[in-house]
């Protein structure tokens, strides 16, 4: 959406009697929808499918509690009066305080660790998210501050996950399967999202005997181990793909509906770029996971179940 679109919608409320539950009901729900309020009872959006439907679930209650309640299509009459509508919406001063937070955050890090530091940006993006949600008419505000969050879980994971594998820049060549059965696999340890999501990957769908080494030092792996996620790995990061998506490249698992949304997931998590709704629940699962655990064994037992849980999930959405 952007400034120049004139539709509006406008829902004019009128609850019944002393029902300030109600009231304060509907008043929490259309702030956080975005709906601008024009007087006491009188709210403005953006028309769209979306929003028409935000004002008619509304509407809906209004209507149940024996209130009354209208909603109403309009065109501005005058550049004047858009400008002063398209104002209600202006999240600038939202996007201003989300980059203070992130930008405390980056500077609290030394001093935090690294679960609480991970709750507390997930606590951010989350915010993030909202706001985006509610801002109908994007600018360079929201760039900045999608810019300065990527920053951010930059900065946490170069204190927390260091030596992250650099992209290479090749062609990636199509593997067969049963040539990657009951092989031993090497990465490095204290295992962070690409790789233990890439354990799970290889473990649940390219070698169900799969045996793993857990590197203290890249020079330790052994001779006829197969590496991930490491400079020099057999997989790791190539172009714009990390690894995760790699493998799925590599073995012709791209086009599983589900698995293709987890590498979205994995992605974004690893090196930023589409937000995903579900990327801040499974960075807390897994840091939590990682402040639990006595090893990367135990970790990766501990996360697969959650990792198996998001799969299927993924997978029923698109049946």
């Amino acid at each position: 959406m952007n400034d120049n679109s004139s539709a509006w919608l406008l829902l004019i409320t009128n609850l019944p009697g002393q029902n300030q539950t109600l009231r304060m009901r509907i008043w929490r729900a259309l702030k956080a929808a975005g709906a601008g309020l024009l007087r006491d009872g009188v709210y403005v959006l953006p028309q769209t499918a979306a929003t028409r439907k935000i004002f008619d679930e509304q509407a809906l209650e209004i209507r149940a509690a024996a209130g009354s309640v209208h909603i109403l299509t309009f065109a501005s009459e005058s550049t004047e009066q858009q400008n002063a509508l398209v104002g209600l919406f202006d999240r600038t001063a939202d996007y201003q305080e989300l980059n203070a937070r992130l930008d405390a955050c980056k500077r609290s890090l030394p001093k935090r660790t690294e679960l609480d530091a991970r709750k507390a940006l997930a606590a951010i993006a989350r915010d993030v998210a909202a706001t985006a949600a509610t801002d109908f008419f994007p600018g360079k505000s929201q760039d900045q501050v999608r810019t300065a969050l990527v920053d951010a879980e930059a900065a946490l994971n170069a204190r927390f996950s260091p030596n992250e594998p650099r992209p290479a820049h090749r062609k990636i060549p199509r593997r067969d399967l049963k040539d990657f059965r009951g092989r031993i696999w090497a990465t490095r340890q204290h295992m962070w999202i690409d790789r233990v999501c890439s354990a799970w990957l290889i473990r649940r769908f390219i070698d169900p005997r799969a045996k793993f080494v857990w590197l203290k030092r890249l020079q330790d792996r052994p001779k006829r181990a197969i590496g991930f996620d490491f400079d020099g790995a057999e997989f790791s990061h190539v172009d714009s793909k990390v690894t995760f998506e790699v493998l799925l490249t590599s073995f012709g698992l791209e086009d599983d509906v589900g698995l293709g949304r987890m590498g979205t997931l994995v992605h974004f998590l690893d090196v930023g770029g589409i937000p995903v709704a579900e990327a801040p629940g499974l960075a807390a699962i897994i840091s939590g996971a990682r402040s639990l655990q006595p090893d990367d064994d135990a970790l990766l037992l501990s996360v697969t179940p959650a990792l198996d849980s998001l799969y299927h999930i993924y997978r029923a959405e698109q049946d």
